[in-house]
């Protein structure tokens, strides 16, 4: 029953974004598949959360060096055996930013990921399967970085290839400039 409110959200999107229907049925097959897919200890893979956390005029948003994988993304990260996966995203975003005030800009999934993160240490390699919504800061957008990342920078959604090939960035970016 927890998992249903994801199913939904993710049929929805599904019905949205049909040129994604592929990445969306892998991803509502993986959830119907497993009850404990909230959970880090999955070790075949678990849903993860992530923000495409945007300033207040909406025209840039906030992205991560990400000290483990070095490369530039948006914010996020496991959800921690939190079904509500918006908020574990909301979370991510002021835990990665320092930024306490962010809201949702709505309430659907923005974007959806599937990709493999790599064997480190005495974790076996796992997939992470992203739900991504978009928010906005409220009243600030000074950020602090967190021992999560390199650094973190507030990038031109017109210019995030000067940071980033990763399609999935590029499709985010494209999606917001279209939206």
């Amino acid at each position: 029953m927890r998992r249903e409110p994801l199913l939904q959200q993710l049929r929805a999107y599904r019905d949205r974004w049909p040129a994604e229907t592929a990445t969306a049925d892998r991803l509502i097959e993986f959830v119907e598949r497993h009850p404990d897919c909230f959970e880090r200890a999955l070790e075949v893979g678990h849903v993860t959360g992530s923000a495409w956390l945007l300033n207040r005029a909406q025209t840039r948003v906030l992205l991560t060096h990400h000290r483990k994988l070095d490369i530039w993304v948006q914010l996020g990260g496991h959800t921690d055996g939190n079904a509500d996966v918006l908020d574990s995203a909301r979370r991510e975003a002021v835990e990665e930013s320092g930024i306490a005030a962010v809201e949702p800009i709505n309430l659907e999934i923005f974007d959806i990921d599937i990709h493999l993160i790599p064997a480190r240490k005495t974790e076996p390699a796992h997939y992470h399967h992203d739900i991504r919504y978009a928010f906005r800061t409220v009243d600030s957008d000074e950020y602090v970085v967190s021992d999560e990342s390199h650094d973190l920078a507030w990038v031109d959604v017109q210019r995030i290839a000067d940071y980033t090939n990763e399609a999935s960035m590029l499709r985010m970016a494209d999606k917001w400039l279209t939206r």
